[in-house]
């Protein structure tokens, strides 16, 4: 049997965004970024503060949209989709994880995974499964009726990443998912990065301004002032 190659999930064809300061000023912030991501890949989109990559994450996870070009999401045209369409995109095909956990802290553990049921409808007893589950997979299954304030920072973002998982998304879309940790505790997280989407197959993208970072993943997407100047092996940037 002749191996298939992988499937194109994402495709930023000449994609531009500007923002309107005023009635005669424009800020270009993206210049025509141009590239694909095929299902199953572990990449890094990296650049230095101002360099467009937050809001290329942003347009990405159907936070944002852009001024020109086309987004193909799973060969369908997402460009300009309008805000109540892109929340169901991003709750079937997206999983998120930010610096800051964003975890609710009244809240257990269960609740905070399964949160993103919630939004589907799904009936409690169904999404208490699903999140104990995932929480048990991450290796917090003996802490599930704690809260966030009870954990250390390691311990919450792998409940971040539990509730980015539980349904079953795409895509995972990780915005500095180190940021808020010490050396140590990051680098067993961009381990468990590395470990889901070897054994699970799941499609991860970094966002991140460190080399180190980066380094964990096997391609890196390079943005400076709006434009792409380096797409392939980390360790291959000439900064």
């Amino acid at each position: 049997m002749v191996k298939q190659d992988p499937k194109t999930v994402i495709e930023f064809k000449n994609i531009k965004k500007e923002y309107i300061l005023s009635e005669n000023l424009k800020q270009e912030v993206l210049k025509g970024l141009s590239f694909s991501i095929k299902q199953g890949e572990f990449l890094s989109i990296m650049g230095p503060s101002g360099s467009g990559k937050s809001t290329t994450m942003n347009i990405l996870g159907c936070l944002d949209t852009c001024t020109s070009g086309e987004y193909l999401l799973n060969n369908k045209n997402v460009s300009h989709m309008k805000m109540k369409d892109f929340a169901v995109i991003r709750n079937e095909f997206f999983g998120f994880v930010f610096q800051s956990f964003n975890l609710l802290a009244k809240r257990n553990l269960i609740d905070n995974v399964a949160m993103p049921l919630v939004y589907r409808g799904e009936l409690k007893e169904s999404r208490n499964e699903k999140a104990i589950e995932m929480l048990k997979r991450v290796g917090l299954g003996d802490y599930l009726n704690y809260v966030p304030g009870q954990l250390s920072g390691g311990m919450k973002q792998r409940v971040a990443v539990a509730r980015a998982l539980v349904g079953n998304p795409k895509v995972i879309l990780a915005d500095e998912p180190t940021g808020n940790l010490d050396t140590k505790t990051g680098d067993e997280i961009l381990a468990f990065f590395k470990e889901l989407n070897e054994q699970m197959g799941i499609t991860i993208i970094m966002i991140t301004h460190e080399p180190e970072i980066a380094s964990y993943t096997d391609r890196c997407i390079y943005i400076k002032d709006g434009l792409i100047i380096h797409d392939g092996k980390p360790n291959e940037i000439n900064y």
